[in-house]
């Protein structure tokens, strides 16, 4: 039966009780901090820019502005590590700008060559994981060393003239 059909008071008390949002709603997405491995899909996928992967000294930072997103949870459809969740959140208001921020900070690991920072701690390590499950062996120290270093160990030497 509908609400507004019943005789008598319909409305909530809200703000001073706290009405449930209806099923699907779509709320808020939340990072969990325990699975996220700093990838980069979801801001890749991101339409609003809303979601922002970057690195700062040796860590690397994923940060949604709630400010601008639009609920349209493609960051939780492309997260390969189901990372980002749906909730029926729904009061996101706030006094100061900085509140509607939410950042998860990943060390970084530096490369076993160089020293350079340029991957996550934690993604080498979901790689391996992934690898043992699957039976295949990897050389973790190649995994360790960045990109730059990678290509010029196995880049082909030009010919001498």
């Amino acid at each position: 039966m509908l609400e507004a059909s019943r005789v008598g008071v319909v409305t909530e008390k809200y703000p001073y009780v706290s009405a449930p949002a209806p099923e699907g709603f779509r709320g808020a997405p939340r990072i969990d901090t325990d699975k996220c491995v700093g990838c980069g899909a979801c801001s890749r996928a991101c339409p609003s820019g809303a979601l922002q992967v970057f690195d700062e000294e040796e860590y690397r930072v994923v940060r949604i502005f709630y400010g601008r997103c639009i609920y349209c949870y493609r960051c939780m459809d492309v997260c390969p590590q189901g990372a980002i969740v749906a909730t029926r959140e729904y009061e996101l208001t706030a006094g100061d700008t900085n509140d509607l921020y939410f950042e998860v900070k990943l060390r970084l690991a530096k490369c076993v060559v160089c020293g350079r920072s340029f991957e996550t701690e934690r993604k080498i390590r979901r790689v391996l994981e992934l690898a043992k499950e699957r039976g295949v062996t990897l050389n973790e120290r190649m995994l360790r060393t960045c990109p730059e270093c990678r290509r010029a160990r196995l880049a082909p030497k030009p010919p001498k003239r």
